[in-house]
């Protein structure tokens, strides 16, 4: 059964910094194609990153490129969001999802406010 749970959410301010993680269960990460995504309030989903299986290459949208990185974590089975430099648009619901199993977390607030 493949599970997903994102965690690191907050509150922070304009310019900080925010490291959301997303913990699997019932399939490897390393093997999967990994996703965030993220929906503002009422927008639909925007997709933040990708994290391919083997070479771990990554890409990101153009509106986080520069300021955020995925990456993943083998021994603990997750994939990390580090967010840096955060602006008030970046303010969301964010989610990890494996697309290939149809797994998608509860999601995590992140909130960029003074």
């Amino acid at each position: 059964q493949v599970n997903l749970v994102e965690s690191g959410g907050g509150l922070v301010q304009p310019g900080g910094s925010l490291r959301l993680s997303c913990a699997a269960s019932g399939f490897t990460v390393s093997q999967y194609w990994m996703t965030w995504v993220r929906q503002a309030p009422g927008k639909g989903l925007e997709w933040v990153s990708f994290i391919n299986s083997g070479n771990s290459k990554t890409d990101y949208a153009d509106s986080v490129k520069g300021r955020f990185t995925t990456s993943r974590d083998i021994d603990k089975n997750t994939v990390d969001l580090q967010m840096n430099d955060l602006k008030p648009e970046d303010t969301a619901l964010y989610f990890c999802a494996n697309v290939e199993l149809g797994g998608l977390g509860q999601g995590t607030q992140v909130t960029v406010s003074s």
